[in-house]
């Protein structure tokens, strides 16, 4: 039996296309940093060709490790938090919870470039404001933070820290939202 954190293809198509404007919206910190690394720009633009279905699912499953590579040629944190949205993005073909993923290190990327939380904040704003009512549908079948162990969402690097809170936070939002 699937994850109930994977979705299915229908509904990760539908947030890969937002997961990838999320990842989108901080490239310039990592391509800024290291202009002639076009992995992370080539994840995102996968992720969205997987949700026009331009892609498969299965050949994307394969090259979903590609983008986390270009992690090791940036050096800020910034950086290397903007390369892992692309990443994440790109790993939505593979299991839904991504989208969580790529939202959370967009967020951190843009809190870290501007050096206060306030920007973390502005930046979920515009990702729950930029989510459609079928992406925040799809999103909501999600299991909450910690609840299931099989997959990004269970305990690990998603879980913990501010990536955790951010995850959390949009969650709640988006379950708050639904009432």
């Amino acid at each position: 039996m699937p994850s109930p954190q994977s979705l299915s293809e229908s509904d990760r198509r539908l947030v890969a296309a937002w997961a990838a404007d999320c990842a989108d919206r901080v490239l310039a910190l990592f391509e800024s940093e290291v202009p002639d690394d076009g992995r992370p720009r080539d994840a995102i633009a996968r992720a969205r060709a997987f949700s026009r279905g331009d892609l498969s699912a299965a050949g994307e499953i394969k090259r979903r490790f590609v983008a986390g590579r270009a992690t090791h040629s940036a050096t800020s944190p910034a950086a290397v938090a903007a390369a892992r949205a692309a990443a994440q993005a790109a790993g939505v073909a593979h299991m839904g919870a991504h989208a969580l993923g790529a939202a959370a290190y967009a967020a951190r990327a843009a809190g870290l470039a501007a050096g206060d939380v306030d920007a973390v904040t502005a930046e979920l704003d515009w990702q729950l404001g930029h989510m459609s009512t079928d992406v925040a549908r799809a999103l909501r079948r999600l299991p909450r933070l910690g609840e299931d162990s099989a997959g990004p969402l269970g305990p690990g690097l998603l879980a913990s820290g501010d990536l955790g809170s951010n995850i959390t936070r949009i969650q709640v939002r988006l379950h708050d939202s639904a009432r």
